[in-house]
């Protein structure tokens, strides 16, 4: 498979989204650890392989260090480094302190700093990558969960500040993930109606899978994306429909112009094809009753000396 005898590091990787990369990484052949501070309710598997599980506090450089001396140890080799663990809860600005607001910034744009400068060494042996998951939080503005929305924008800068000082060992890109169903997906769009009312936001009609975004890290992780570095890559469904266009008068004139101008165009061809018909049958109807010509005597020859000139038959004046 493409990714036969490669070892991935996937962090945050025992459920949600984490989950699905490293399920696509297993399915492409690569020894999966996936690291978070729990253990999984159930080991993460696919294509009848199992991801390895250490416990790690992200927050701890320390203990970093002590994990990838672990995955250095067990499998002699390290060729990507997936940082997705992350994540907010719901806080407005107001109702969070400094302190809480350092600790989501700490998560989510320290810790993959710190898991990428542990794994350095291993990577630039083994020429490998950095997988960073973003999100589009990063790139609009996030109320609710403003310093989650900070600390992906900060991310995707250090990804590309990464790619050109590690370079050429050592390639970094950024996934840029929109809505994705997870087992926290109730908590942020409700039941499954509410799911569907959201999905149908998006372009191409639902939200993603977490196995599609698995399927964009082991891209970015193959032989197949070699020549990319420092790349944000959107895996969002197409985006977002602006709201102003749905409260944009012109725009519904125009859709509704439009149909008035689609049901016109079809009355015009349906008007076109029944006068065709009609020509047609009054054709047939004249050519079954028209009476035949009425011969007539031909005239007498010009005289000697005329012109000389003949009507042709059937050219009567």
């Amino acid at each position: 498979m493409e990714l036969d005898g490669r070892v991935a590091v996937v962090t945050g990787g025992t459920r949600g989204v984490g989950a699905g990369i490293a399920r696509a990484f297993l399915a492409a052949g690569a020894d999966v650890v996936v690291c978070a501070r729990r253990p999984p309710e159930a080991p993460v598997v696919s294509a009848g392989r199992t991801a390895r599980f250490l416990p790690v506090d992200l927050r701890d450089p320390a203990a970093v260090e002590d994990l990838f001396a672990r995955v250095a140890h067990r499998h002699g080799r390290l060729d990507v480094l997936v940082n997705n663990a992350g994540g907010a809860p719901y806080r407005l600005l107001r109702d969070g302190g400094p302190a809480r607001h350092a600790r989501v910034l700490e998560l989510n744009l320290t810790a993959p700093l710190t898991a990428s400068l542990a794994a350095h060494g291993l990577l630039r042996a083994a020429r490998g990558c950095v997988v960073m998951v973003g999100s589009v939080s990063g790139t609009r503005p996030s109320p609710g969960t403003a310093a989650y929305g900070a600390a992906k924008a900060g991310l995707e800068s250090l990804a590309r500040t990464m790619a050109v000082e590690w370079a050429p060992e050592v390639r970094v890109n950024t996934i840029v993930p929109g809505m994705v169903r997870t087992e926290l997906s109730h908590l942020h769009y409700g039941d499954e109606h509410g799911v569907a009312a959201v999905g149908r936001t998006v372009p191409l009609g639902r939200i993603a899978e977490p196995d599609e975004i698995g399927d964009a890290a082991v891209f970015l992780a193959s032989g197949r994306a070699a020549y990319i570095s420092g790349a944000s890559l959107l895996v969002h469904g197409g985006g977002e429909r602006p709201v102003y266009l749905g409260a944009a008068t012109a725009e519904r004139a125009a859709a509704a112009e439009g149909a008035v101008a689609d049901r016109g165009a079809t009355a015009d061809r349906a008007g076109a094809v029944e006068g065709v018909v009609a020509d047609r049958a009054g054709a047939a109807e004249g050519a079954a009753t028209e009476a035949p010509p009425v011969r007539r005597p031909a005239p007498p020859r010009a005289p000697t000396g005329s012109h000389g000139h003949h009507r042709s038959q059937g050219g009567l004046r």
